[in-house]
């Protein structure tokens, strides 16, 4: 691991970086990602590729009528579970063709008291390898700039929605859509009488932009130069979503979504709740017809938690 302190011009003369300084180098490659991320998440109608996660809940056991007697709890259908699937969020990764480095492309240093250009390892252990720690990290702030999380809520302060759509809902049985009066109906109830007790929503977070002091290279003329503003950024921008998106050396960045899984967690877990009752039974008689029928019942019990994790391998 080479980490290098790079040359900056101050007041006219050229002096090795402070690691802060460095920081503020690998905060603005941050920004940059966060500007085109090369890793992305979206909101897909189903088929996404990050895999299948499974909301649940009761419905009421179909009735059950006899001309004589009220038919036995027994021998009443039980509530049923009722089985949603969600596939909503796919990740697609870019190919990326970052400015070739032909030996002098990168920011100057001292080595040995000579001035030496960066190689493509020495920018990676020096700040890309630095900026995808932070981009891989469990918080969401905007040293995550252009990395994703699942919020409750479809307004984050400091990200943007990915799309209005939730990518999962907890749903419930809504236990005071049934009454026994529901017997009168020919069939009685309506079975599956669900509520909605969480969306969830997949969030981008957003990137800051930051000052940084401005290294130098050697230019085509074999001349000390600082780097043009936007040169550099191009620069940083390319080697950063590279890295992210297909990087050999551990660093590459990716997303999956499960009970349980490898990195980071990101933003809510999704929780599938459902009520744990046996069944409320419920008779009435209809002219010279017994009913009975089972609505759910309950109280609201975790059947599993889904995590959005992000990871670096």
């Amino acid at each position: 691991m080479a980490v290098r302190s790079p040359l900056k011009y101050d007041s006219g003369n050229l002096k090795e970086m402070s690691s802060a300084e460095v920081d503020q180098i690998v905060d603005q490659i941050v920004y940059q990602y966060s500007l085109n991320p090369s890793v992305s998440l979206s909101v897909v109608s189903s088929g996404g590729t990050l895999g299948t996660i499974t909301d649940t809940r009761l419905q009421a056991g179909a009735m059950s009528q006899t001309n004589s007697s009220f038919p036995s709890e027994a021998t009443t259908a039980e509530p049923s579970i009722v089985t949603v699937n969600y596939d909503k969020i796919s990740q697609s990764v870019a190919s990326v063709s970052p400015i070739n480095d032909s030996g002098t492309l990168f920011p100057l240093f001292y080595n040995s008291g000579n001035m030496q250009a960066m190689s493509l390892q020495d920018v990676k252990d020096t700040f890309l390898h630095p900026a995808i720690d932070l981009l891989t990290a469990a918080t969401t702030t905007s040293q995550q700039g252009g990395t994703y999380h699942i919020s409750t809520s479809s307004g984050v302060s400091g990200s943007t929605i990915v799309s209005a759509t939730p990518v999962y809902l907890d749903t419930r049985a809504d236990t005071s859509a049934y009454s026994n009066a529901g017997l009168e109906n020919a069939s009685g109830e309506a079975l599956d009488q669900p509520t909605t007790i969480t969306n969830y929503y997949l969030q981008r977070v957003d990137g800051s932009d930051n000052s940084y002091p401005n290294p130098v290279y050697i230019n085509a003329s074999n001349n000390v130069q600082e780097y043009a503003a936007s040169n550099f950024k191009s620069i940083l921008q390319g080697w950063i979503r590279q890295t992210a998106s297909n990087s050999t050396d551990g660093y590459k960045l990716d997303y999956n979504l499960g009970t349980s899984g490898s990195g980071e967690v990101r933003g809510s877990g999704m929780s599938d709740t459902r009520l744990n009752g046996s069944g409320n039974y419920q008779t009435r008689q209809v002219s010279d017809d017994y009913r009975a029928q089972e609505f759910p019942d309950g109280t609201p019990t975790s059947i599993n938690t889904y995590y959005l994790r992000i990871r670096k391998s």
